[in-house]
């Protein structure tokens, strides 16, 4: 019997996060651009390319070889909305789309070679209508199993039927990349440390890994190694043993009224996501590729499916189903938009496998259905109290304590507002103050004689710290104090330090200049001040705009 997978043919738009950035931001093709996640290049243009720009490259040494590169955000959601057209296009054609990622799907090859003649007319029907429809160039690959197609797609093949190991056998071992989930960092870097491993035990291609035995491989590397070392030889990514979803697996929402916005839709997806993984638990499977259904008001039939090389978590899953319907509500033509919101939502696991393929840490694997379970409760508070109901603390740089926490919605991308890797000279050393208010409190600061302390032009305080009073409450004595620390900003160092990666006027961007002074306060057994304790506390006072400020409390 024979063991070749099916034929699978592959849509590939090089550089699609940065086709989609450029178009949102109506920039030129010949433009220099690359789109950044984490301080590393995801994707850049040709221009970009051809002055030394490479994908991983940091920020800075990026912009170094090329001065005029404009700086784009890694944003999935964008890149998804703006690759649905590509989709439909894809789809007007071939039945049985199933989007890899944004910039990448696939077909099955056998029955759309017969309806038009042969492999060569599909790829010719294909890269004519995309370029009429939505005009972006792509790559058509066809392989057996779908590594071989994406690989084929990314150099323009047609790799005959059979031939898929020879094609794969010489090429490097870093192309095992392409099996990783690049809408997902933690996965991508597995396959970077296990590339990383395998070069460094000198196995340079993929024909070389492919010869090593399976056995050896899964006691060595792990069951994700052994993934790739299937799709190195040029068989199926994953054995055979799918199986048939129960229907009871298929989750479905109503909503009413109907949903007409993202960020409205986009909590029900949680909520459906949740509910899936659950009964996907509860019989031990995983689903690796994912039909997503919306019926509109007025009884508009949306369908897409997604496939995953990993098994789907309920994150990824929730991550899927709102950049799809950004994509349908958003992303489509005026004609090809729905004309009502969406009255239906559901979930179908269109294939699925042994829950095996969800392997955990060992500390994930004791708190893993602990996580989940909080993950659910935070999910429904937040249907009930909308987005701002639960919100997660992010770390990030900045100066000011308050700038560096921003709080974004659960189930949000964990985005810092400032980078961190910036030096941020003036920043407070740690230990960072307990307590930070929302807004500053105003303070007042005396000296040993009642008189108020000010701040000389030369960043000098005007007399010791002898006495505080915050927020109107009674003033306390200082025990001890340190300081001062002048703190002056431009708007040029504040531009790039934040990664705005643009020039502005000065006058757009007002230079920023406080000092700042660090002070403890004698324990006062009366009444103290409205916001403080009675015990001995120590506080970050700020001086700007000739005021005095309270930043944070050591308690």
């Amino acid at each position: 019997m024979s063991t070749l997978p099916p034929r699978r043919l592959v849509v590939w738009c090089p550089d699609w996060p940065v086709v989609a950035a450029v178009r949102v931001a109506d920039l030129g093709p010949l433009v220099p651009a690359a789109v950044f996640a984490a301080n590393r290049v995801v994707a850049c243009s040709t221009t970009a390319r051809d002055s030394g720009v490479r994908r991983g490259m940091r920020r800075r040494e990026a912009q170094g070889r090329c001065p005029e590169l404009v700086v784009c955000e890694h944003d999935p959601a964008r890149d998804a909305r703006l690759f649905e057209p590509v989709v439909t296009a894809v789809e007007e054609l071939i039945p049985g789309v199933e989007i890899v990622r944004p910039g990448l799907v696939s077909v099955p090859a056998r029955g759309p070679a017969r309806y038009f003649g042969s492999e060569e007319a599909v790829a010719e029907r294909l890269v004519d209508q995309i370029d009429a429809q939505v005009g972006v160039e792509c790559q058509i690959g066809i392989a057996d199993g779908l590594f071989a197609a994406v690989l084929a797609a990314r150099r323009g093949k047609l790799v005959a039927p059979g031939r898929s190991r020879d094609f794969l056998a010489p090429l490097l071992i870093e192309e095992i990349d392409q099996l990783a989930d690049q809408l997902t960092e933690q996965r991508a870097a597995d396959q970077a440390e296990l590339v990383d491993l395998l070069r460094r035990l000198g196995i340079r291609t993929l024909g070389e890994f492919a010869a090593l035995s399976a056995s050896d491989v899964a006691t060595r590397f792990g069951r994700a190694a052994l993934l790739a070392h299937r799709a190195a030889g040029g068989r199926e990514e994953r054995p055979v043993q799918r199986r048939q979803p129960p229907p009871d697996l298929v989750v479905v929402e109503n909503l009413d009224p109907p949903v007409d916005r993202v960020d409205r839709a986009a909590f029900v997806a949680k909520i459906l996501a949740d509910q899936l993984h659950a009964r996907l638990g509860d019989l031990g499977l995983a689903c690796t590729r994912l039909g997503i259904s919306a019926r509109t008001e007025h009884g508009e039939e949306l369908h897409r499916v997604w496939r995953c090389a990993a098994p789907l978590t309920p994150v990824a899953t929730a991550d899927r189903v709102r950049w799809q319907l950004d994509g349908w509500l958003n992303g489509r033509s005026g004609s090809q938009r729905p004309t009502a919101g969406v009255s239906v939502l559901s979930l179908r696991p269109e294939e699925v496998v042994g829950a095996g393929g969800l392997q955990l840490d060992l500390l994930s694997a004791a708190t893993g259905e602990a996580d989940a379970r909080a993950g659910r409760a935070f999910a429904r508070v937040q249907g009930m109290l909308g987005p701002e109901g639960v919100l997660t603390g992010v770390l990030g740089g900045g100066r000011d304590p308050r700038d560096q926490v921003r709080f974004v919605p659960w189930g949000d991308e964990r985005r810092p507002a400032l980078l961190t890797d910036r030096p941020w000279p003036g920043r407070i050393p740690s230990p960072s103050p307990s307590v930070v208010p929302d807004s500053p409190w105003p303070a007042v600061v005396l000296d040993a004689e009642g008189r108020p302390v000010g701040v000389t032009d030369r960043h000098r305080l005007t007399a010791a710290p002898s006495r505080v009073e915050v927020s109107g409450g009674r003033s306390r004595a200082v025990s001890r104090w340190a300081g001062p620390w002048p703190v002056a900003e431009r708007w040029w160092v504040e531009l790039l330090a934040a990664g705005a990666g643009q020039t502005a006027p000065a006058a757009q961007v007002p230079p920023r200049q406080v000092v700042r002074i660090q002070v403890v306060l004698e324990a006062d057994s009366g009444p103290g001040a409205a916001d403080l304790d009675a015990g001995e506390v120590a506080l970050l006072l700020v001086h700007e705009a000739a005021r005095w400020w309270v930043q944070g409390a050591y308690r």
